[in-house]
C-alpha cells in the first residue's frame, strides 16, 4: 500500500485566536495599554500577539500617525475579516453548547429602551412558564450598545431601532416619538409654533449611548445646555418636574400626558418622528430552541399588545 500523503500544513492556520482577539482589543479600547486592561493579560503579551501576526504574514498592521497608532489599509481588513473569524468561532462553541444542554440554560438579550416593557415582560412570563429552568440575562441597551451586546455574544436576541452593521433583522413593530415637556415648561407659554431655535435656548434630556464606542443620538440638537442621563425613566420624570424637553415613546408617557404632567410641544417641524423597532439575532443558525421560541413569543405579545403593529403594516 502507498503511504498516505503528508497533511498540507499550509491549510492549518499559523495564528492563534487568542493572537487575533489581541488585535481586535487594539483597535477596539484604543490600545495597547487599555487592551491589556481588557483581556486581563500583561502589555508586553498583546505587543508580542500583534508583533506575532505581522511577522507571520509579512505585513505592517499599525501604523504611526503623530502620537497614535492608526490601522494601515492591509490593518483594516485584517482587523474585519479577524472579527469576523471570532464571532464565527464564539457561534460555534454557543451553537455546540446549546445542543448538549437542549434547550438553553442562559438567554440573554439587549432591548432598547423604546420597546414597551409590559409586552416584554409578558412574553418573558410565557417563556417561563415553558421553560421555568432557563435563566434571561436582560440587557438594557442604548443604541452601540446593542451591537456590541450582540457582537460581543452577550446577547442571543435583540430589538433595537437600528439593525447593527453586519447583522440582519425583521421588522417588530413602529414607535412614535413625541416632542414634550411638563405643562409649565417656559417653551409651553410661546403662542406659535416652535421651531429649532426655540429649542437651542432650553436644557435637553437625552438617555446615554450604552456602548463603549458611543455613536451619536438622532434626536440630540444642538442646544445650550443638555442633560445626559442612563435610563429613561430617569429622563421622564426630570422632564415631568419641569427641568428639559424630550422625545419619548408614545408608549412611554401615555400615563403621564393623560395625567397632565407631560405636554406635546408645538413644533412646526419635527414634533412627532416615526421609528422602526427590529427583531435581531446575533446568529439565527446558531440559535437554541429557547431563543426561537422568545423571539416568537415576543411577536405573538407585540400583535396581541399593539394592534396595528404587525410587521406587514411598517412602511
Amino acid at each position: 500500500m502507498n503511504p498516505a500523503p503528508a497533511p498540507n500544513v499550509s491549510i492549518f492556520p499559523r495564528i492563534t485566536i487568542e493572537q487575533w482577539r489581541a488585535l481586535l482589543a487594539v483597535v477596539e479600547v484604543g490600545g495597547y495599554a487599555q487592551a491589556a486592561e481588557h483581556l486581563h493579560k500583561s502589555q508586553s503579551s498583546i505587543t508580542y500577539a500583534v508583533k506575532k501576526i505581522e511577522a507571520l504574514l509579512g505585513v505592517t498592521v499599525f501604523e504611526i500617525q503623530g502620537r497614535k497608532a492608526v490601522l494601515t489599509k492591509t490593518g483594516e481588513l485584517l482587523y474585519r475579516r479577524a472579527r469576523a473569524l471570532l464571532q464565527e468561532a464564539s457561534g460555534v462553541e454557543r451553537a455546540a453548547s446549546r445542543l448538549s444542554a437542549g434547550w438553553e440554560a442562559e438567554i440573554g438579550m439587549a432591548v432598547e429602551p423604546l420597546f414597551p416593557m409590559p409586552v416584554l415582560m409578558q412574553a418573558l412570563s410565557l417563556f417561563n412558564e415553558e421553560s421555568p429552568h432557563t435563566r434571561i440575562e436582560l440587557i438594557e441597551s442604548v443604541l452601540s450598545g446593542t451591537a456590541e451586546a450582540l457582537q460581543q455574544g452577550k446577547a442571543e436576541l435583540a430589538i433595537c431601532g437600528t439593525v447593527p452593521q453586519g447583522y440582519l433583522g425583521d421588522a417588530l413593530m413602529p414607535v412614535l416619538l413625541i416632542a414634550v415637556s411638563s405643562p409649565q415648561h417656559p417653551l409651553q407659554t410661546i403662542e406659535r409654533a416652535l421651531t429649532q431655535h426655540d429649542l437651542q435656548t432650553h436644557r435637553q434630556m437625552v438617555v446615554r449611548d450604552s456602548g463603549v464606542h458611543r455613536s451619536g443620538n438622532a434626536l440630540t440638537l444642538e442646544v445650550i445646555q443638555r442633560w445626559t442621563v442612563s435610563n429613561m425613566s430617569t429622563s421622564i420624570e426630570a422632564v415631568c418636574r419641569g427641568y428639559g424637553f424630550a422625545w419619548f415613546p408614545e408608549e412611554k408617557i401615555r400615563e403621564e400626558l393623560a395625567q397632565g404632567r407631560l405636554k406635546k410641544l408645538n413644533l412646526r417641524e419635527g414634533g412627532v418622528r416615526m421609528g422602526t423597532l427590529y427583531l435581531v439575532y446575533s446568529d439565527r443558525e446558531a440559535a437554541g430552541p429557547g431563543v426561537l421560541r422568545l423571539a416568537e413569543l415576543i411577536r405573538k405579545q407585540v400583535a396581541i399588545q399593539c394592534p396595528g403593529c404587525a410587521p406587514e403594516t411598517i412602511v
